[in-house]
């Protein structure tokens, strides 16, 4: 069971308040909770729960403290307690359900995807080398280094923020997740468009011929990796191995658009553009139908009609684009 310790600060006279909210009926059982009197008339509480248990909490406290001066929280993540904690038991027929989310926190859930939607230079740096290897490995044939290329490939963090920035329609997270996507790509253009201006490249290649062939398969790989994507961080799944299924679906075709640009084969980089955007409407569509799914909404009513407003437009805005390939895919197979 994944466990977060949740700090709570709040004034001195506020501190029965917490208690008496902490045992409100409709909130999940903390593990443990520990006081601890601070300078200057504030109290810290720790909260020791589960994953999945923090967010209604830190909803409720919110709520309640938000207003008071003084007051914060913050979650960390906890690697390991002693004693272990009890399974929870299930609830009896006759009691109120719990509210379980089955996720971690809506606040941890951004904290983790804003810095990984930001484009660093690591990211940068990522994003050319991935676009390297790959265009070695296209242009030889070669396996393990598509393989490679793609363990390195940064482009996870910036589309699963997209899907969560469009789910709690944040824009400042949208706006910043899209710059760090086409910084990342970009730059790994350039890079195959050099390559393919060098070394050219030969659109019947095995490991290039695929790619331009369009089919249902590489929609389904792109949703299943949208739908991975966003349980890798939602979940604390491996972000790592799950980013090499998302770079499956985008890598391989955009490296081969720009290498196909920069040896003249333009009929044949239009195909591989089409797959890369078709990968692309996919994932996000996924992503953000995944988050709606889990529940993941922003804190307030009318931020959550907001929110609502632009995930069923962003989810109509890429099916009609998802609809709009299918037919352009048709035509031209």
């Amino acid at each position: 069971m994944a466990l977060r310790l949740l700090e709570a600060t709040v004034p001195r006279t506020a501190a029965g308040e917490l208690r008496a909210a902490l045992a409100d009926e409709s909130l999940p059982d903390p593990i443990s909770v520990w006081e601890e009197a601070l300078t200057g008339e504030a109290v810290l509480f720790r909260i020791l729960l589960s994953a999945e248990a923090t967010e209604p909490v830190m909803d409720h406290l919110t709520k309640h403290f938000s207003g008071l001066d003084g007051f914060r929280m913050v979650i960390l993540p906890v690697e390991g307690t002693v004693p272990h904690p009890a399974e929870p038991e299930p609830p009896q027929a006759e009691e109120k359900p719990v509210p379980r989310v089955g996720r971690v926190s809506r606040e941890e859930l951004y904290s983790r995807l804003s810095d990984a939607a930001r484009p660093t230079p690591v990211y940068l740096s990522l994003a050319a080398l991935s676009a390297v290897v790959a265009a070695v490995g296209l242009r030889q044939g070669s396996v393990p280094a598509i393989i490679g290329a793609m363990v390195i490939a940064p482009f996870l963090g910036p589309n699963v923020a997209l899907a969560l920035a469009t789910t709690l329609a944040d824009f400042t997270l949208a706006r910043r997740a899209v710059l760090s996507f086409l910084a990342g790509l970009a730059l790994s253009f350039v890079v195959a468009l050099f390559a393919g201006m060098i070394g050219g490249i030969d659109p019947s290649l095995p490991a290039v011929a695929p790619i331009l062939r369009v089919g249902w398969g590489d929609m389904l790989l792109a949703v299943a990796s949208g739908i991975a994507g966003v349980l890798a961080f939602t979940t604390g799944l491996s972000e790592a191995l799950v980013g090499v299924m998302v770079a499956i679906a985008l890598l391989p075709p955009w490296v081969t658009f720009g290498m196909l640009v920069g040896a003249g084969e333009y009929s044949s980089a239009v195909r591989a553009l089409i797959l890369f955007l078709t990968n692309v409407i996919s994932i996000n569509l996924a992503g953000v139908m995944i988050f709606l799914i889990q529940g993941v909404h922003p804190l307030t009513w009318w931020e959550e009609r907001r929110a609502r407003r632009a995930s069923v437009g962003a989810i109509m805005l890429w099916s009609a684009l998802v609809g709009i390939l299918i037919l352009v895919i048709l035509h031209i197979r």
